[in-house]
Order: structure tokens, then sequence, then C-alpha cells
């Protein structure tokens, strides 16, 4: 699956990371190749100039996406789009760092809705913490929860909730990435 930066109409502040879309070229039968589309995954943003300005609706693909649904000399296309369920291979993946004071989550891998708007951890000696957005998935909290199993609760934007329990073991380090066993319906 291709990744897709998107303007600031459409990114909503890092909001809608990790959401899906299909996408095709459309209204230009010279340049567009007819009956095909893309899916991508949003990672990243456009920062307002150009086509990125508010309050265009504006996607970035790589040129490998962009090429297998019109041809690349033409540079920018007009597109129709529709939000789709992410499918995803294993389960959510949570990647820790930090330090004593404070623990920062990214989260990747998520089916379904593909975005997530709320997210709690939870150590062995804490109850649940909820943690705040800082940007995109990148979550956290002011804790320590070192030398602590650690478990995760995610909310996707279409209200669906699961919990992860230990997926990081008691000896886990800043830096490490961990998958739960659990994931969304695609």
């Amino acid at each position: 699956m291709a990744t897709v930066g998107l303007s600031e109409s459409l990114f909503e502040r890092g909001q809608i990371c990790g959401a899906c879309f299909e996408l095709r070229c459309v209204d230009d039968l010279r340049w567009c190749i007819p009956g095909t589309s893309i899916i991508l995954a949003v990672t990243n943003f456009c920062p307002p100039k150009g086509h990125c300005n508010p309050p265009n609706k504006h996607f970035v693909l790589p040129i490998e996406a962009f090429e297998k649904i019109a041809i690349w000399k033409v540079g920018i296309m007009p597109v129709q789009y529709r939000r789709i369920k992410c499918r995803r291979e294993g389960g959510i993946r949570f990647q820790v760092s930090g330090s004593s004071i404070f623990i920062s989550v990214l989260i990747t891998n998520v089916a379904g809705a593909g975005d997530v708007t709320a997210v709690k951890i939870k150590g062995s000696r804490t109850g649940w913490l909820p943690m705040g957005r800082n940007w995109g998935q990148n979550w956290h909290v002011n804790a320590d929860l070192r030398n602590q199993p650690l478990s995760f609760e995610v909310t996707s934007s279409d209200g669906q909730t699961i919990a992860s329990y230990n997926v990081a073991p008691k000896d886990w380090n800043f830096g490490q990435t961990f998958e739960g066993s659990k994931q969304f319906e695609a």
C-alpha cells in the first residue's frame, strides 16, 4: 500500500494519520489510466503552499502510485477519492520512546478506520492513564512507567475500542516497538 501526504483541508491537524483512501484519476481521458484506482494510507502533511493551500483538497502521491492511475508527464490531475477501511496484517504496533518523566508512543498498523482518536496506557502499578495527542498518531503522557509491563487501550475514529494487555514486557526499553495481538476489523 502506498502512502500519501494530505493538504491542510484534509489532514485535520494530524488526526487522520493512518486512515486509508481509494483514489482514481478522473476527467481527462488523455492522461488518466482508465479503470484503475490505488489504495493509500495517510502518513504525511503537505505544507500550505501552492496546491496544498486551503481550501484545496490535495493528495501528494509518490511517483510509483501516481503512475498507476495517470501518466506522470501531466504532474497534477483531478481525482475522485473516498475513504475506505484499512486492511492490515498483524496487530496494532506501539513504538515506545521518551524518558524517565514521560512516555511517547507512535501507534501504527491500525486496521478498520485506520486513525486513532484516543489512547490510554496502563502499567502494572497504575490505572489507565489517558494519553494526549502530540502530532499525527504520536501520543504522550507524563508518567514514569519503567519496569512495568505496558497495556494500551486504543479507540479509532469509528468509536471502536481495543485493549491490548501486557504488550510490552516488564523489561522494555525506549526505542522498542511492540505488537498487540488484537486488530480492528477491516
